[in-house]
């Protein structure tokens, strides 16, 4: 048999499949509970926040359900009938904390270099994606275009390609439906508002021609979007 080239597992699949496992064989029956999250992590001896990537890929597929304040609790032992997250490798199966600390990285660069390159046009196409922002957010909507508009108007302001490239592929795993859903449970019209304030801050440096400001803000905003991101089930907001 000739030799099969193995194909690279990110860690938030291992552990939904070993947890998967775990309650195929009955360790964790259906309607039971699961230990807490950070128990998880110690367990399986890994970071909480590949606990979470795990368990947010697990509720999408339908096997787990998450009630906060509650607990974790298992619906079915069986993999959905429907593809898992994960079966193939794009963005939309990049694990979303990961996601985020990769922006962190390239999009406060990325800022910077808007502060430098950005013409008028571009200047005017930032400020209609965070009014478009607002938009949403008054309409009690979760301002996901608007957001994507304005990091995607940046970085082409920015004066490369590559780094374009990249920041649409950012978003292309945003828009995933594991992001989606972590969105769903953290997200909610005060941290829109929060990130609103950010998205200003971000937008005032890039018009003021100041790239350490704006590398700065940016940074600012996407550490505390993580930040967002890893709050406590128990404090996430019910909506």
């Amino acid at each position: 048999m000739p030799i099969q080239a193995i194909e690279p597992k990110r860690l938030y699949r291992q552990i939904a499949e070993q947890l998967r496992q775990l309650m195929a064989s009955g360790e964790f029956q259906v309607g039971t509970r699961l230990p807490a999250e950070r128990d998880l992590a110690i367990q399986l001896g890994v970071s909480r926040p590949s606990v979470r990537e795990a368990l947010i890929a697990l509720e999408v597929e339908g096997i787990i359900e998450v009630r906060t304040g509650s607990g974790i609790y298992v619906k079915q032992a069986q993999r959905s009938v429907t593809q898992a997250p994960g079966a193939s490798d794009t963005p939309a199966d990049w694990g979303p904390l990961e996601v985020m600390s990769a922006r962190i990285l390239v999009e406060s660069e990325v800022a910077a270099l808007a502060a430098q390159n950005a013409s008028k046009t571009d200047l005017k196409t930032i400020r209609a994606a965070l009014q478009k922002m607002r938009q949403e957010a008054a309409q009690g909507e979760v301002p996901r275009w608007g957001d994507e508009a304005f990091h995607q108007a940046i970085a082409s302001a920015c004066g490369n390609s590559v780094l374009l490239d990249t920041v649409h592929r950012f978003w292309q795993a945003r828009n995933s439906s594991l992001f989606q859903r972590l969105g769903d449970h953290f997200e909610h019209p005060q941290s829109w508002q929060t990130a609103i304030e950010e998205h200003v801050q971000v937008l005032q440096a890039i018009e003021a021609g100041n790239g350490p400001a704006a590398r700065k803000a940016m940074q600012r905003h996407l550490r505390q979007a993580h930040k967002r991101y890893s709050a406590s089930w128990r404090r996430a907001p019910v909506r």
